[in-house]
């Protein structure tokens, strides 16, 4: 469900501003500790040159993570850095060299840009959207049921339009580093099946920059359109579905049944949209771990929003039912809203519940904001968190690569590796922790080792 966007990034400025000036702080202090220990400045990323189309290459001058330099109560004071070339073959990293290659094979000079893992939007709405067309700002907000009618009345006409805009906002999101989204798309009895159609002309058309999962969404209920979603999952889709049992569908026992009863039978994960607040989320969080540790669905349900779990902060109820989650895998998917209490992320760790950052709703009827910028995710994630840090800040970056990152907690290298694919998101930092509170300029996006973003 995507209204609650509009009210995450309905924001008060003064909150905006006191959060700007201390990340500004935080970041210029990060900027002299980086220059103590050695590290390349902050620089803006270079006019374009020709982009690498050979399916074999160097990538050279390239800057890793090395691990961290800690200090006399081994607190973590900066994070090292070390030169290297990739070789790049057939969509792989192939080779690791500290010396420049003379091998004969084409060199790109990346200039010292800092690699990291490529990122991920794990939850993201190509249709119904107004950006790649005029501006258009939304409609405010009364009701879900009736932002439902308000949807009724444009769906089919926005058909259309909607691969260009999905094309549009593809764009935006792979120019900040994004390789993979998880897609949200409806199904719903006004359209059928039918933005299906438009969304994946626009994917399909745009494989070389990103990779994608579609979910199944039953934005206007799952239970009336039973038949509808089991069309949707023998056709295109990998992923059901699931929204707000109680509020939604009104029944609580029947909803959760069929959304397991669905993801069974066509052997796909489950994506949950749960904007129920409180214990009444919490018992729904429940019902749904037991349905999984029944149906042996251990590691493939995510629960996408969850506010009740930052609700529930403090209060013993959220420790049972982390605990139960923790117990069947499952995973948590948050948009990192500002006014409204996200899921705790001190808490999801302890238990080793893994936690993923998304952008969900990028101008379109249901809120007007959104950057696309995975790397803004993060950042704010760290504000919200007071993360000020080196070593958080450092840590921040897993929760937008689907839990990759150059170091472990540790600060021992384990990425990249020979093998790994061509996944590669170059930015013009030192290091991660910069980026983050920095939010640096992007140089140069390869899925597969295909270049989508190349400004070096």
């Amino acid at each position: 469900m995507q209204h609650f966007n509009s009210i995450e990034m309905n924001v008060n400025r003064r909150r905006i501003m006191q959060a700007g000036a201390s990340a500004a702080v935080g970041a210029l202090t990060l900027a002299s500790a980086t220059a103590q220990a050695g590290q390349n400045p902050a620089r803006q990323p270079a006019s374009g040159s020709a982009k690498p189309k050979e399916a074999r290459f160097w990538l050279t001058n390239v800057t890793l993570e090395d691990g961290f330099e800690r200090g006399a109560e081994n607190q973590v004071l900066s994070t090292k850095t070390r030169k290297a070339h990739l070789l790049i073959e057939n969509g792989k990293i192939m080779s690791i060299a500290e010396s420049r290659p003379a091998d004969g094979l084409p060199q790109y000079d990346m200039k010292q840009s800092l690699a990291l893992p490529s990122f991920a939007d794990m939850h993201i709405h190509l249709d119904k959207g107004h950006y790649g067309g005029p501006w258009k700002a939304a409609v405010p907000f009364v009701s879900v049921a009736q932002r439902i009618k308000e949807e009724e009345g444009f769906l089919v006409p926005f058909l259309a339009d909607t691969p260009k805009k999905a094309k549009a906002l593809i764009d935006l999101s792979t120019s900040f580093g994004t390789t993979h989204m998880r897609v949200q798309c409806n199904v719903d009895p006004v359209q059928g099946l039918r933005n299906k159609d438009k969304v994946l002309e626009a994917l399909t058309a745009y494989r070389d920059k990103i990779d994608f999962d579609m979910v199944a969404f039953p934005q206007h209920g799952l239970l009336k359109h039973v038949k509808l979603m089991d069309e949707a999952m023998r056709n295109g889709f990998n992923i059901v579905g699931g929204l707000d049992p109680t509020s939604i569908d009104g029944d609580v026992e029947r909803s959760l049944n069929t959304t397991m009863e669905l993801a069974v039978k066509h052997n796909a994960p489950i994506d949950m949209h749960l904007h129920e607040p409180g214990a009444q989320g919490a018992s729904v969080i429940s019902r749904l771990a037991k349905l999984t540790e029944d149906a042996g669905w251990q590691g493939r349900v995510t629960v996408s929003h969850a506010y009740c779990l930052g609700q529930l902060k403090g209060n013993p109820i959220l420790d049972e039912v982390l605990s139960r989650m923790a117990a069947v895998k499952m995973q948590v998917i948050s948009t990192a809203p500002i006014d409204t209490p996200a899921p705790p992320v001190k808490e999801l760790a302890s238990k080793g519940i893994m936690l993923h950052l998304a952008t969900d709703c990028i101008n379109d009827h249901w809120s007007a904001y959104g950057s696309g910028s995975m790397i803004e995710r993060a950042s704010r994630l760290g504000e919200i968190n007071g993360w000020d840090d080196e070593y958080s800040l450092n840590r921040a970056l897993k929760y937008i690569t689907r839990g990759v990152a150059p170091l472990d907690d540790q600060g021992k290298v384990v990425w990249p590796k020979v093998g790994d694919n061509a996944d590669l998101t170059f930015v013009a930092a030192s290091c991660s922790a910069e980026l983050v509170a920095r939010r640096n300029p992007v140089d140069a996006v390869l899925r597969r080792g295909k270049a989508s973003v190349w400004n070096i």
